[in-house]
């Protein structure tokens, strides 16, 4: 069967067998390969004495005596976010809401690559427990230099099926997690400066349908990165947002199903989804002195969603 980009599905791109043909056939972005063809490409880097295993993380940089809070940071974006953090020499905090077993397997990883890490609870949908994550980041480590607002939910409805609850939780979250934390931020970043970065998405602008309550929140959230690039502006602290295209994560697949994440991908320039790791490298120069001339700006990372 031709799909609408002419490519041949179910069929080996390499050695053009069948579905049938083959024990198993390894689906991707641009068709498909054979275990025997998989093999076969193994065994001639082999012969040439390259590796055929995934190349190993990169080594952790010295300390740099920054701190950094990630909000959501126990999956997907989040996680990524922090590893970068911590991998260019940042201690992180990785907050959490419920999965308390991966936030801690994350610190544990971070501190196996000799990096820092500290994982506290907090539902930022609640202001309270946000104003006590940011009392025991200070009284761990004594200061703070990075916010990266990345906690958030996202509930796809038609019109006639949102309620008022599902109106207020993403709101709540998405939005009063982002203002609330931002403010605890500003009151314990110190005279040098820092950096917060707010974790947005390209359904602000594109609002697909179903998803009128998350875009209007992260439409929301792209208001205040400008607003509060402005007002901490003077104090040296810069305020940007990434809005990232769709991302390979679990909140994806929860989401939206496979038949429109393959639409989506035909819609991208570069023909793939992304990957938590393209929009943590991001962040990490928004975090960095190099991103010193950068504020109130909201910086699309979608591999060129058309």
């Amino acid at each position: 069967m031709a799909s609408a980009s002419g490519r041949i599905e179910g069929r080996c791109v390499l050695c053009g067998k069948t579905r049938e043909q083959v024990k198993k056939l390894i689906l991707g972005v641009h068709g498909g390969v054979c275990l025997d063809c998989v093999e076969l490409c193994n065994d001639i880097l082999r012969s040439e004495g390259q590796s055929t295993q995934p190349k190993t993380a990169e080594p952790t940089h010295p300390p740099t005596g920054k701190v950094a809070i990630v909000t959501g940071a126990s999956r997907g974006i989040g996680a990524a976010i922090a590893r970068r953090l911590a991998r260019d020499g940042v201690a992180v905090v990785v907050n959490y809401n419920r999965n308390a077993e991966a936030a801690g397997k994350l610190v544990a990883e971070i501190e196996a690559r000799g990096g820092a890490a500290v994982a506290i609870q907090a539902d930022v949908g609640v202001q309270e427990q946000i104003t006590q994550m940011f009392a025991q980041t200070m009284e761990r480590y004594g200061r703070l230099d990075i916010l990266v607002n990345n906690a958030g939910v996202a509930e796809f409805r038609p019109l006639e099926a949102i309620d008022e609850a599902d109106f207020h939780r993403q709101f709540i979250v998405n939005v009063g997690g982002v203002l609330f934390a931002t403010q605890e931020a500003a009151r314990c970043i110190g005279k040098e400066g820092g950096r917060i970065i707010n974790i947005t998405s390209g359904a602000a602008q594109a609002a697909p349908p179903r998803t009128s309550v998350y875009s209007a929140t992260k439409a929301a959230v792209q208001a205040m990165t400008r607003s509060h690039a402005a007002e901490l502006g003077p104090r040296n602290i810069t305020v940007n947002a990434v809005a990232p295209g769709p991302t390979e994560t679990d909140m994806l697949r929860e989401v939206i199903p496979p038949e429109q994440q393959r639409v989506m991908i035909e819609m991208t320039a570069l023909r793939r989804l992304g990957t938590p790791e393209d929009i943590a490298d991001v962040v990490a120069f928004l975090a960095s002195e190099e991103a010193r001339w950068v504020t109130g700006q909201v910086i699309g990372v979608s591999g060129g969603l058309i």
